[in-house]
């Protein structure tokens, strides 16, 4: 059997790249975009002899974190095995040349990821870090009489005017939300509002503005004997405040034509529910959002900032990246920042790096892991302290895939 060798991929190879990734994914020709925002110095490729078998590259955002701080981001995407050679362990060569580099590089101390596939990741430190809900609610659903709605217009823009605007407000609200990313002009155009048809029938964007926010959302034809049955797909809503945000939600439930407003990445605290004169109406079924991985332990648990003092040790596992693993002195301050620092202390809690990267945005609690049973027999007290550290007032949150 040939030696199977990872390596970082060049411009010329790119075209092999996305063969393979098609091939993986049973793909047509449906990525002609995603030319444009991938690096061929931030891809890798696992080779059989000369042919290229795996793939697997990562964009390099910044990732809003708790206490309003952000982090430089490995957002892993595109990452594929070729039919006929999976079970050789390409996945993992993948896996590990992208984060050794990124560990010896001194590059992004976090990775995300969209799993495919739910037992996948866990192989390779990625934990769920955040969660979103497939939300529907049925047009012109009243609100209770008590909602505040601001009273400026919400109207519809033209493509070029409305994206002049978002890109001008999403960053004055981008760190207010964790899981969020930092976006520049090709990732609008790729991962936000592609002037395309929807992959599922939905039409191309239109854009809704108030003056404090913003919704994109894609229409989906739908005639019935009794007249028309449109569902509205939002693909981002965003809101600098909460009466901004009821009028952007009402906007949407009163278009004439719409049957159903849906949202298939909404934040599992998605406020539009309390907003409801009957909540039962909004359908919400929850699923797994960001998988994260922490890269450099030290660095991650040093950008963000936590809710409440702490003086703890960890003591961490680590099978695929070893330089995280060992004895870890966590420290907060009353304001929230941190150090981290080897510790020969005794631990007070046993973690594995997939652990810390489920409570790392504020999605998981430790006192919810150990409920799961997966931090063993931990001090009740020193679990109780570490999820008022690490807890968030709202629910982390990514409303853009990649």
């Amino acid at each position: 059997m040939t030696d199977l060798t990872a390596r970082t991929l060049q411009d010329s190879e790119l075209d092999d790249y996305f063969d393979v990734f098609r091939a993986a994914f049973l793909l047509d020709d449906e990525l002609r975009h995603f030319r444009n925002v991938l690096d061929a110095g931030r891809s890798h490729g696992v080779f059989d002899g000369d042919e290229l078998i795996g793939v697997a590259s990562r964009l390099a955002p910044r990732l809003a974190l708790p206490g309003g701080t952000s982090s430089p981001l490995a957002a892993v995407t595109a990452v594929g095995v070729r039919p006929g050679h999976r079970r050789r362990g390409v996945l993992t060569r993948l896996m590990r040349a992208q984060l050794h580099s990124l560990h010896e590089d001194g590059g992004a101390p976090v990775a995300a990821l969209y799993a495919s596939e739910g037992g996948i990741y866990g192989r390779f430190g990625y934990a769920v870090g955040t969660y979103e809900t497939k939300l529907s609610v049925p047009g012109r659903t009243p609100f209770k009489s008590t909602v505040d709605i601001d009273p400026r217009p919400v109207r519809e823009l033209g493509r070029e005017a409305a994206l002049e605007f978002v890109h001008r407000f999403y960053p004055t609200v981008e760190r207010d939300h964790a899981g969020r990313l930092s976006r520049d002009d090709t990732a609008w155009e790729v991962r936000v509002a592609a002037d395309r048809p929807g992959d599922a029938g939905e039409g191309k964007p239109r854009f809704a503005v108030h003056p404090d926010g913003y919704v994109i959302y894609r229409p989906e034809k739908g005639w019935t004997d009794r007249g028309p049955d449109f569902k509205l797909h939002v693909q981002e809503l965003v809101a600098a405040t909460p009466r901004a945000y009821a009028a952007l939600w009402r906007y949407l439930l009163d278009v004439d034509f719409a049957g159903e407003v849906r949202w298939d990445k909404a934040a599992i605290d998605e406020p539009v529910v309390h907003l409801l004169a009957n909540p039962r109406t909004a359908g919400r079924r929850v699923v797994d959002g960001l998988w994260l991985r922490l890269v450099d332990l030290d660095r991650a648990l040093r950008a963000r900032t936590y809710s409440a003092p702490l003086d703890t040790v960890l003591e961490v596992t680590d099978a695929f990246c070893p330089w995280n693993a060992g004895r870890w002195r966590l420290r907060v301050d009353d304001d929230g920042n941190a150090e981290v620092s080897r510790t020969e202390d005794a631990a007070a809690l046993d973690v594995d790096i997939t652990d810390l990267a489920s409570v790392y945005l504020g999605g998981n609690t430790f006192a919810g892991l150990a409920r799961g049973g997966r931090l063993g027999d931990a001090d009740p007290d020193a679990l109780r302290r570490a999820s008022r550290a690490f807890a968030t007032d709202v629910a982390p949150h990514c409303q853009e895939g990649f």
